[in-house]
C-alpha cells in the first residue's frame, strides 16, 4: 500500500490514481491492455513501429520489431495495428505518423473499436527514438476525441532515465495508464500499472493478478529505490550525465560521418551508424563497435529496427571516474572499428 501510494503521487496526471503490481514488464503491458479493454469495451489496440512491449504473445504482437522478437513465434493475437513512429533517420515526421493514423482509421479499423494507443515516449529496443512533444500531444488529443485511452509504456524510460521520474513529464500531457518495471525495484522482479482510478477499477474481481505479483521483498526494494533517487538526487544526476555524454559523442561525430545521429533525452542516449555514402543502416559497424568495446572492458547494447544503433544504459549511481572511463573506451572502440 505504501509503494502504491508513492507511485500514485509520482505518475503524471491529475488523479486520483490507483496502482496494481505484477512481476515483469510484459505482464504490466498485458494487464494495461486488459484494463483498457475492460474500461472501453473495445477490442483494438494501436502500437508503433520500433516499439517494444515484451516477449509474451500479446507483447510480441504489440512490438514493432521483427528480428529477433517475432521470428518463428507467430501467429500473434489479432486486433493489434501498427503505424510508423516519428524518426528523422527514417524520414518519418510527426505529420507522417499522424497521417498514417488517419489512414489506419479509414482502411483498417474505425476509432470506435480502438481501446487504446500504447506508446513509449522514448523507444527502448527501437533505438532510443525520442517522441517529439507535438506527437505525444496530438496522440492525447486524438484519444480524447475518440474515447480511446493513452497508455505510456515507461518500462525502460521511467524512474529517472530521462532526467525526470517519468518521461511523460517532458510532454505537458498525461497518459491514462502507465506501465512500469525495470528501474522500479533496482533489479528485483517487480512491475506495475498505474492510472486513473476509474479506469483501473474497470476489471472485475479476480480479473487481474499473478502468483508473484507485488512480491513483498521486491516492494521493499522499490521503496528503497525511491529513497535513493531522492536522497542522491539521481534525476539531476541523470540530466548532468546525459548532457556530458551527448557533448562527448557529438564531438566524436564531428570527425566520424559513420555516426549519423546522436540522440537522447536525459541519460537515455544512443548513437546510430549509417553508411555515409548510401545513408543505409550499418549494422555491421554497430556490431564491430559492440565487440571491440567488450574486448576493451565495456559492455554496450545494440538496438534499433535495423540493429544499427548502440544505446547507453549506465547506472544513474555511476561515479565520475567510471563514467569517464566507459565513454573513453566507447570512443576508442568506434575509432578502431572504423579504421579496421
Amino acid at each position: 500500500i505504501e509503494l502504491a501510494e508513492r507511485i500514485n503521487a509520482l505518475v503524471p496526471g491529475n488523479g486520483p490514481n490507483k496502482t496494481a503490481f505484477f512481476t515483469t514488464g510484459a505482464e504490466a503491458v498485458e494487464n494495461a491492455i486488459k484494463i483498457a479493454r475492460a474500461f472501453t469495451r473495445r477490442p483494438a489496440v494501436i502500437a508503433f513501429g520500433g516499439g517494444f512491449h515484451g516477449r509474451t504473445m500479446l507483447g510480441m504482437a504489440l512490438t514493432g520489431k521483427v528480428v529477433p522478437y517475432k521470428v518463428g513465434f507467430g501467429p500473434f493475437p489479432g486486433e493489434v495495428f501498427h503505424v510508423p513512429f516519428p524518426s528523422a533517420q527514417e524520414g518519418v515526421t510527426t505529420h507522417d505518423a499522424l497521417k498514417a493514423l488517419k489512414h489506419l482509421f479509414k482502411s483498417q479499423v474505425e476509432p470506435a473499436q480502438v481501446a487504446a494507443i500504447i506508446v513509449e515516449p522514448v523507444q527502448g529496443e527501437g533505438g532510443f527514438n525520442v517522441a517529439p512533444p507535438e506527437f505525444i500531444q496530438a496522440l492525447r488529443a486524438l484519444c480524447d476525441s475518440h474515447g480511446m485511452l493513452l497508455i505510456a509504456d515507461e518500462i525502460q524510460c521511467g524512474f529517472g532515465r530521462t532526467g525526470r521520474m517519468f518521461a511523460m513529464e517532458h510532454y505537458g500531457v498525461a497518459a491514462d495508464l502507465t506501465t512500469i518495471a525495470k528501474g522500479l525495484a533496482g533489479g528485483m522482479p517487480l512491475s506495475g500499472v498505474c492510472g486513473r482510478a476509474d479506469v483501473m477499477d474497470a476489471a472485475g474481481p479476480g480479473g487481474l493478478g499473478g502468483t508473484y505479483a507485488g512480491n513483498p521483498v521486491s516492494v521493499a526494494a522499490a521503496l528503497a529505490v525511491l529513497e535513493v533517487i531522492e536522497q542522491e538526487q539521481l534525476l539531476q544526476r541523470a540530466a548532468v550525465l546525459g548532457k556530458e555524454l551527448l557533448a562527448r559523442l557529438l564531438r566524436l561525430a564531428e570527425d566520424t560521418p559513420q555516426m549519423s545521429e546522436v540522440r537522447g533525452l536525459g541519460a537515455m542516449v544512443a548513437v546510430e551508424f549509417r553508411d555515409p555514402a548510401t545513408g543505409l543502416p550499418d549494422a555491421d559497424l554497430a556490431r564491430a563497435v559492440h565487440r571491440l568495446a567488450a574486448d576493451m572492458g565495456l559492455i554496450v547494447l545494440t538496438c534499433g529496427v535495423s540493429n544499427n544503433a548502440i544505446r547507453f544504459l549506465f547506472p544513474l549511481t555511476i561515479g565520475d571516474a567510471l563514467f569517464d572511463e566507459g565513454v573513453g573506451i566507447f570512443c576508442a572502440a568506434v575509432k578502431k572499428a572504423i579504421a579496421a
